[in-house]
């Protein structure tokens, strides 16, 4: 029986052409964050899978690809739990594993230390539009600074990032999940309820302000308190400024929100606008939840109208290092989506900008040796000039050999025949 030529469903092979972009595109993400000071880092591919099942990871954890043990500590005949047959996990983020590599090497690091990975990641997903099994992460994440001095850094490197690669008119909406728990507390909801009503309100965008209403009131939840929280939301239905937001919810919710809170998104709103490079809109949007449970302060999302939903996100996890240290550590990341940013780039036929010139000599079949020696000399002359040249040997349906290499990006050729 032959071999199954396709790749594994939700994943997927890289044809040079998307290489090329993926290529030129890390190499913008990698110059722009090392300008603003974050390092490289790698972690390994697979964790403990009690570190990927720590109750943290959200709906992700029921997405890991969980890794069988090996040799004699695969024991399947008497094996009663999961537990006696899986020990490691494929990563399905790249938090997880920044945060034991942190709490592992913090002596050796500076403070606060910055840091850059870039890396696949799995989860086991039904696949769709820009979404895979297996995909790209790209993150920033800034471990030991408790002030909003890291969420102003974190949101001006990724947009300038994106707009060196050429996107604008994108937001940044922006949200504080101690606001959300002052709109949900002001409404008289219960703090063991505040998940639950916001994986409901995380579907706005979705159903609307009725729909949630409903789903809540679904719920068992009490109509005053239904009524009270949408009515949050319908007042701030077009504040988009951070700052007018903050004076709304001020006003409304009194004592509920502690005015730190407010003057900490001001600050960053303010900092962000007076210095960014790119062409975006901050927004402040109370509907932003973010679906990992450990996100502590301030949370962000890139919305990109091309594509119609978020290309990235992050926000403060104050307490998840603690989780490995016993202490907590200041920690704010900024994850951009990268997949979706070249789906996009590939839509619009993105050419990369300045790229050398490409020239295919095509040598005829029994060419003598020592005249190919001179073609070998002619194409190291020319790279030398910067331009990229490919050898080939001329097929015999050259029109085709031709229109593939145009396709390549091959824009000139020079022909070498034995004459």
């Amino acid at each position: 029986m032959a071999l199954n030529k396709k790749p594994v469903n939700g994943m997927k092979d890289i044809l040079p052409y998307e290489m090329e972009v993926r290529d030129y595109v890390t190499s913008i993400i990698k110059d722009t964050y090392r300008s603003f000071g974050f390092t490289p880092i790698e972690t390994p591919a697979m964790e403990s899978i009690g570190n990927l099942s720590n109750k943290q990871g959200g709906e992700n954890e029921k997405l890991i690809f969980k890794v069988m043990k090996r040799g004699e500590k695969l024991n399947i005949p008497e094996a009663q739990t999961e537990d006696d047959v899986v020990d490691f996990g494929m990563r399905y983020d790249l938090t997880v594993p920044l945060c034991r590599f942190y709490s592992n090497h913090a002596n050796e690091l500076s403070s606060p230390f910055k840091a850059l990975q870039i890396g696949s990641v799995w989860r086991a997903d039904r696949p769709q539009r820009g979404r895979y099994r297996q995909f790209t992460q790209c993150d920033i994440d800034i471990l030991g600074e408790p002030s909003n001095l890291a969420e102003i850094e974190l949101i001006l490197a990724t947009t300038t990032t994106l707009g060196r690669i050429g996107f604008k008119n994108f937001e940044i909406r922006i949200n504080e999940r101690r606001i959300l728990k002052a709109m949900a507390a002001y409404a008289g909801f219960s703090e063991e309820d505040y998940d639950s009503i916001f994986i409901t309100l995380d579907k706005m965008d979705k159903i609307g302000l009725d729909g949630v209403s409903a789903e809540l009131l679904e719920a068992g939840y009490s109509k005053e308190s239904i009524d009270k929280y949408v009515e949050l939301f319908a007042l701030l239905e077009n504040v988009k400024d951070v700052a007018a937001g903050m004076d709304v919810l001020l006003d409304k919710l009194g004592e509920f929100l502690d005015t730190e809170v407010a003057d900490w998104m001001r600050e960053i709103a303010a900092a962000v606008n007076a210095t960014k490079e790119a062409q975006f809109e901050l927004v402040f949007d109370p509907t932003l939840v973010r679906g990992m449970s450990y996100y502590t302060g301030t949370i962000f999302e890139i919305a990109i109208p091309e594509f119609g939903g978020s290309c990235g996100g992050g926000g403060r996890y104050d307490k998840m290092i603690g989780n490995f240290t016993g202490q907590n550590t200041p920690a704010c990341g900024f994850s951009i989506g990268f997949e979706r940013i070249i789906l996009l780039l590939m839509e619009q036929g993105f050419k990369v900008p300045g790229a050398s010139k490409k020239v295919a000599y095509l040598v005829e079949k029994g060419y003598p040796a020592e005249k190919l020696a001179e073609v070998m000399a002619q194409a190291k002359a020319a790279r030398a000039e910067g331009q990229t040249v490919l050898v080939v040997r001329m097929n015999k349906n050259k029109k085709f050999q031709k229109e593939q290499l145009t396709n390549d990006g091959y824009e000139e050729f020079v022909e070498f025949f034995n004459r």
